[in-house]
Order: C-alpha cells, then sequence, then structure tokens
C-alpha cells in the first residue's frame, strides 16, 4: 500500500514529502481581499472624504463585488470625533457617481438621516422613475473633492500596486498615507 497526502485543492500529492500541497496547488497563493476583473485581480479601495478632502473612512474588499454593495459597509466606517460625546457617524450629504444609483441604496440613506446628491443613469424609458430627482443637486459640483483624494493615493507607489498579500497590511499602508495627508494639511 502506497501513502497518498491530499494537498487541499482536490488533487493527491503523489510527489513524496518531499514537496508540500503549498507547491503544488496554485490556487493557495492569492492572499486576502483579491478578486477576479476583467484586466486580471485586483483589491477595491472604498473611501468617503469630507468637504475639504480629508478620508474619514475606508474600506476595502476584493475587485469582484460592484460598488453599490460596498457602500454600507463604507459608510459604516466614517468616525468623526466631537469634542464631547459619541463621534459623528452620518454625513449630512452624500456625493457620488452614476454607479451609486439605486432606489434602496437611497432608501437606506434617507433611512439613516442622509441627503443623498447622486446622478441618474439615463434609462430608455422617458420618465424618470419615482422617488428619483429630475436633476442633481449643486452638491454634485464638488464630487472633484473625493477624485483628487484618489489622485493623491496614486502619489504612492506602495498603494497603486498591492505588493501585500494580507489585507490588513495593505490597509495599514493606506491608513500611514491619510496621516501623512493630514499632517501635511496641517503644516501648510
Amino acid at each position: 500500500a502506497r501513502a497518498v497526502k491530499s494537498n487541499g485543492c482536490g488533487r493527491e500529492n503523489r510527489m513524496g514529502s518531499s514537496f508540500s500541497g503549498w507547491s503544488i496547488c496554485s490556487c493557495q497563493k492569492r492572499g486576502d481581499g483579491i478578486g477576479k476583473t476583467k484586466v486580471g485581480k485586483g483589491t477595491k479601495v472604498m473611501m468617503v472624504s469630507d468637504g475639504n478632502g480629508v478620508p474619514i473612512g475606508l474600506y476595502l474588499d476584493s475587485a469582484q463585488h460592484h460598488e453599490i454593495r460596498l457602500a454600507e459597509a463604507t459608510l459604516k466606517t466614517v468616525r468623526v470625533p466631537q469634542r464631547r460625546g459619541r463621534p459623528r457617524t452620518r454625513p449630512k450629504e452624500l456625493v457620488a457617481d452614476k454607479a451609486y444609483d439605486s432606489r434602496s441604496f437611497r432608501i437606506w440613506l434617507r433611512r439613516r438621516g442622509i441627503k443623498p446628491t447622486i446622478a441618474t443613469i439615463h434609462r430608455k424609458s422617458r420618465k424618470p422613475r419615482r422617488g428619483r430627482p429630475i436633476r442633481v443637486g449643486e452638491g454634485y459640483r464638488r464630487r472633484w473633492i473625493i477624485e483628487r483624494c484618489f489622485g493623491w493615493m496614486n502619489n504612492y507607489r506602495r498603494l497603486v500596486v498591492r505588493y501585500d498579500r494580507y489585507l490588513y497590511i495593505y490597509r495599514a499602508f493606506c491608513l500611514i498615507a491619510f496621516i501623512i495627508w493630514c499632517v501635511n494639511r496641517i503644516l501648510k
């Protein structure tokens, strides 16, 4: 009788004890928070910033999910400390692009007391659906602020290309970049 060892991928390791299951099975060498996209593999970085462009919330997940599925989890990461009492967790207004145009997301924002300023997707029907604004409010003109935050993030090569296997290490580098931005704004 010959001993057969399984390597966790559904394949059997018949090479003997000199090879480990990690070196034969390529599917185990991924890491946390990596998902397939049209281009390749990646991690989705979701960020919330205040009106001045200072990041106040961060959420990282695999790139397979659409932004609308990650939006609620991203908004739950917002914590702005106050002088007294609990930190603020709800912004007054949320400015977002067309990717976040969803009836259920708008209802969720209104229940939390957040004003949604989200551009609508032009649909084939002439009439807009009930509850969707025909025009976007004045706050939508300031959406460039969050795009500028992502531009600042691209200044750090370590954040553009993810070299880390573990998601918590990549998140730590993102937080270090946020701290550097805040220190630079204070010193100016």
